[in-house]
């Protein structure tokens, strides 16, 4: 199982990688980058993505049927008037807490930036920022990919 570096150099093999953080929404600080990103500024860029996700994982609106909105990540709604706490198990008897949103894939002129959430047993906000170039970057690759990552990333 690979830890926080292996999985950044992993992600750098993806065609068009030109950078990859695994980054904190809570906090906003890169756990671990590598490679160039937009601006130059691999924390700012971090900063900026986390307040993306935050605002993305925190909607109803984006959730599937059953998760809480505003505490974050949870597991299902009781009676759906009160949001789930952070970090619960997508339902009972299950170890890892699921993000409501699996990924995000915003696109620009010339890139793509590909945010992956990454479903941890403990209460936990991070995910997988991986920076394409548009012209030799494959977003299907890249999402089946950071998929298969963010489920063997060892946090700890």
């Amino acid at each position: 199982m690979p830890g926080i570096d292996e999985c950044l150099l992993e992600a750098m093999r993806l065609p068009g990688a030109r950078g990859a953080a695994l980054v904190d929404w809570t906090s906003g600080l890169a756990l671990g980058s590598v490679g160039e990103f937009p601006g130059g500024d691999h924390e700012a860029a971090a900063a900026e993505a986390a307040e993306v996700a935050r605002l993305t994982a925190e909607q109803r609106a984006f959730s599937p049927d059953g998760y809480g909105g505003a505490e974050g990540y949870g597991g299902p709604v009781g009676d759906g008037t009160q949001p789930s706490a952070p970090g619960t198990a997508a339902g009972p008897g299950s170890g890892a807490a699921d993000p409501p949103v699996e990924d995000l894939i915003i696109s620009n002129r010339d890139s793509y930036h590909v945010l992956r959430f990454v479903p941890t047993s403990f209460d936990s906000s991070v995910f997988l920022h991986v920076w394409l170039g548009r012209p030799d970057g494959n977003l299907a690759l890249a999402r089946i990919r950071l998929g298969e990552m963010a489920g063997r990333l060892v946090l700890g």
